[in-house]
Formats: structure tokens, C-alpha cells, sequence
């Protein structure tokens, strides 16, 4: 297994901080992790060393000099992630907590286990906050879902755990695979939530009546097409991972193909939008 590079920058402003994870993610960054004052990005350390002087030059551009990147191995990864995993709890219906951490039986089957491993989609940022609370007003009630960027796999689950019939979970990264499938056998989900290890073209066949995407700007804006060319008339879009500045570009975006603005939420600066086709 890959060693990581944890980085840790002092950001006092909080909004400040939330630019900065987003200009993170445009590079091979694989989880962050918010505190006061202090923004952890990890990355692997191969990645790290093909990036880290534009990584520096940006962070140097938005004033942010209080820095230092530590090497983390691999077998000391998990450890340290669960001494930093809180639950959370998302608009008091749905629990998202680690196996450690006490249940809620009063949500029923929203109370979702999720393994701390080095994969996006805990619930601790806000995108995926977002999400969970777009998911929780849509009715994927038998219905075939795609999520994209799946991560931990926490959407599709709780897509599954909302009663869709099947929920297709892809993401390019072979341990969020890993951790998707895990966690799925954990909620009990595993028969119809199926990870896939690919991007989207592993999907250009498929039809969905729904589809959640939770990753960049930019890759939203490139993909969209083939998000659209998958979607059943009828059906429902919806992404996040950008900010409020990017919301005309998404919607120009979208609209261009043919789909109508529907529910939007932000949170902290950023955002969540749902389309219709």
C-alpha cells in the first residue's frame, strides 16, 4: 500500500478554508479533513511530488504560508483517520458514524456504518452533507440510480436504504471501490448496490432514472454529457462538489443539454443543484 502526505495549513477564515479544499481537489488530493484553524489534505506521496510546487504556488496566492506536508505509512493511516472520525448527523434523519461509535436505533435503517478509510463521502464535508439532504427529498423509491465519484459509497447506500432498486456506485479509485463494497455489506445493501471501478465510461451503456455526482467543477462540467446521454426522460441530476461562484457555469452547462433547474442548497459556499431531463 501507498504511503500518504498529510498536509496542514493554518487557515483562520472558514470560508477561506472551503476555497482552499476546492482548489485542492482539482489535484490528486483524496480526503480533508476541517478544524479550527487548521485544514488536513492527504494525498499519496507519489502524487505529492508531481504536484507540490503548483500545490505551493497556489496556496501562496490565497496567503496561506503557515504550512507543512508529513509523511504518514500506509499501516498508520487507519488509526490515525478513526482518532479524527466524528459521527454526523444530517437534518436529524440520517446517521452517518463509524462502526466505534454508539448506534441510533430511533432512525431505523438511516443509520449508516461507514468504515474510516482513506476514501471522500464520511459526511464531514459539506458537499456530501448537501447531497444527503437532496437524496432525502427525492424519490428514488424503485428506481436505478448512478453515483458518481462514489467514494465511501455513504450516497448510493443511502439511495439503497431509501428503497432504490439498484444504485450503481463508480469511482477510479481502487480502495474507495473497496471501501464502497465493505460498507455496503455493512448496511446491508450489498444486492443492490453495485461498485463499479472506472469513470464514467464504464456506465455509457446504462440507463438511470437518477444520478447523484459529488466531485469537481470541472469534471462535472466535462462530463455532463455522458451524465445526460445515461438519464432517463424524466429524470433527476444532481451535483455538487463546486462553490456559489460556479453555479452559472453548472446551470449554462446543464441547461445547454437540455435539462430544467430544479432544488438547489448551499452550505459554507457551497452548493448542490438538481436538474430534470
Amino acid at each position: 500500500m501507498a504511503n500518504y502526505i498529510e498536509l496542514n495549513a493554518v487557515i483562520e477564515d472558514a470560508e477561506l478554508a472551503e476555497i482552499v479544499v476546492a482548489e485542492l481537489a482539482e489535484y490528486p488530493f483524496e480526503s480533508f479533513a476541517q478544524e479550527p484553524s487548521m485544514l488536513k489534505a492527504y494525498i499519496q506521496q507519489t502524487a505529492m511530488a508531481d504536484c507540490m510546487d503548483q500545490v505551493n504556488a497556489m496556496l501562496d496566492g490565497y496567503g496561506v504560508t503557515q504550512r507543512r506536508y508529513v509523511q504518514i505509512e500506509s499501516q498508520n493511516w487507519n488509526a490515525l483517520w478513526e482518532s479524527n472520525f466524528e459521527e454526523v448527523l444530517v437534518a436529524d434523519r440520517v446517521a452517518i458514524r463509524a462502526p466505534f461509535h454508539a448506534p441510533h436505533p430511533e432512525l431505523g435503517s438511516l443509520d449508516i456504518v461507514i468504515m474510516p478509510k482513506m476514501s471522500f463521502g464520511t459526511g464531514h464535508h459539506s458537499t456530501t452533507r448537501l447531497m444527503v439532504e437532496m437524496l432525502l427529498g427525492m424519490d428514488v423509491e424503485g428506481r436505478k440510480g448512478l453515483d458518481m465519484g462514489s467514494g465511501t459509497g455513504v450516497l448510493a447506500i443511502l439511495a439503497a436504504k431509501l428503497g432504490a432498486a439498484q444504485v450503481d456506485a463508480v469511482d477510479i479509485d481502487d480502495m474507495a471501490d473497496e471501501s464502497c463494497r465493505e460498507n455496503a455489506l455493512t448496511n446491508g445493501v450489498a444486492e443492490r448496490v453495485c461498485p463499479i471501478l472506472g469513470d464514467v465510461r464504464s456506465v455509457a451503456a446504462r440507463s438511470y432514472d437518477f444520478i447523484v455526482a459529488n466531485i469537481n467543477r470541472n469534471i462535472l462540467l466535462r462530463d455532463m454529457p455522458a451524465y445526460v446521454a445515461t438519464l432517463t426522460e424524466g429524470g433527476v441530476l444532481v451535483m455538487s462538489g463546486f462553490l456559489e461562484e460556479d453555479i452559472e457555469a453548472i446551470t449554462q452547462r446543464a441547461e445547454s443539454l437540455g435539462l430544467s433547474a430544479g432544488r438547489s442548497k448551499s452550505d459554507g459556499g457551497w452548493v448542490a443543484l438538481e436538474f430534470v431531463k
